[in-house]
């Protein structure tokens, strides 16, 4: 497919590795100077702008990590006053604070024309009808597709998530040929349309997919793409990045990271060190371009590798692997990132329930599921049945409320779960990808 921004998109190897050092030089001269959070950083490393001299020296500049997000809620290091900005996002957070991301009019822009290459490079374009059935509001999935897609002349259906049945029926009405959601949700609309009567292959439109939000693999891709006769295109990003940017190109071997917005590093979960192309890692990116929340040396947290090799598409700019794991015990529901430790923060502020608790992710039919199995404490356990229902429904309300995901509640005697010596086993995940 054409490149929507060819000058950039094919630009020699060596002359984007010039555009990258120029724009790392300028970023960190700026953040040095202007963002209290990064020169302290910087001075406690030892470095100075002085001292990157080439790429390679930016491995010479300290980390930023998801905690440095949450202690510096909401704003404290914003680069931007707030004047300045246009737009708020937020996502969950590891305890009761989420993280707040801001972003400009030039990070919208930017944002657009990332996704507007990667949508272009699988072929959407004007005359497609584009569903976006990721969650609109404070996620970033719904927003960022539908500016993207807006950008290279599609016509966007606003969907966001649920109402299934509406939502096939105006695929089918509305002549959709592409849609944006997590994978899961697409094999449940296809089981949905199969029980109205619909095959998603043979009576829609639908020829492209852009899933997300969730670890998917090789496997699921197969079976969408035999079963709903579409092709199943990789997308992905994060909050703290901007949302989702960067997807996969017709070719399907690897995901295209703009290297005049972001500059990636796959370091060693364990030393930090900076690994080789091909060795899977720990995924670090530092956006080369953003005003609001700039980013230096992010540690993502999720595992893959720098393809090697040129992509057989034209375009030159570094290709990422599909998404391996976390580093982490972050878990995935529906798209929402859910922590181990957010759930423990909740359940500690109830008294009736004790300190031990059990996560169990599972997939019904198509959709994740979770299910929180928590001790009731030895003073509010009874064999009342009414009684307990009534810390059940309490639990849940509190979950839901803090974690954006519906989530069900099993009430356990004191004592049954089971102990660990060392770390303890917290989650049990069933899921098949």
């Amino acid at each position: 497919m054409a490149p929507w921004n060819p000058r950039m998109e094919e630009m020699p190897p060596e002359e984007l590795r010039r555009l990258q050092f120029k724009l790392v030089k300028s970023l960190v001269y700026r953040l040095y100077s202007f963002n209290d959070f990064y020169r302290r950083r910087m001075k406690e490393q030892e470095v100075h702008p002085d001292d990157i001299r080439t790429l390679e020296d930016v491995a010479k500049l300290p980390f930023m990590y998801k905690a440095d997000l949450r202690d510096g809620y909401p704003d404290r290091i914003f680069s931007a006053e707030q004047n300045e900005l246009v737009r708020y996002h937020v996502s969950s957070g590891t305890t009761g604070k989420p993280t707040v991301v801001g972003y400009t009019e030039r990070d919208i822009e930017n944002w657009s024309e990332s996704l507007a290459r990667g949508f272009s490079s699988c072929g959407l374009g004007r005359g497609d009808v584009i569903q976006v059935s990721y969650g609109y509001g404070l996620f970033t999935g719904g927003l960022g597709a539908h500016y993207g897609a807006e950008r290279v002349g599609a016509t966007v259906l606003p969907t966001s998530v649920g109402n299934t049945e509406r939502q096939i029926e105006l695929m089918q009405d509305l002549h959709v040929t592409a849609i944006a959601c997590t994978p899961s949700y697409l094999l449940h609309m296809g089981e949905v349309a199969e029980k109205m009567g619909v095959s998603i292959r043979n009576d829609t439109d639908l020829r492209m997919g852009f899933l997300g939000a969730e670890p998917w693999s090789e496997q699921m891709r197969t079976r969408i793409e035999d079963w709903l006769g579409i092709r199943a295109y990789d997308i992905y990003g994060t909050s703290e990045l901007s949302g989702p940017m960067f997807t996969e190109c017709t070719e399907q071997q690897g995901i295209h990271v703009w290297g005049d917005l972001a500059l990636v590093e796959i370091v060693d979960p364990a030393t930090g060190e900076v690994l080789e192309a091909g060795e899977q890692g720990e995924l670090t990116i530092t956006m080369l371009q953003k005003e609001a929340l700039p980013m230096i040396r992010y540690r993502i947290g999720d595992l893959t590798a720098v393809e090697e090799g040129a992509c057989a598409c034209g375009r030159t700019h570094p290709r990422i692997g599909r998404i391996r794991g976390r580093v982490d015990d972050m878990l995935i529901i529906r798209g929402i990132n859910v922590f181990p430790s957010q759930v423990e923060h909740v359940l500690l502020e109830i008294p009736q329930v004790g300190r031990h608790f059990q996560i169990v992710v599972d997939r019904k039919g198509a959709l994740d599921s979770m299910l929180v199995r928590v001790e009731v404490s030895e003073e509010a356990f009874s064999d009342k049945i009414t009684e307990l229902m009534v810390i059940k429904r309490a639990v849940e309300h509190r979950l839901r409320s803090s974690l954006n995901v519906s989530v069900d509640v099993e009430l356990v005697e004191p004592g049954s779960l089971p102990r660990f010596e060392g770390k303890s086993k917290k989650v049990v995940d069933r899921r098949s990808l």
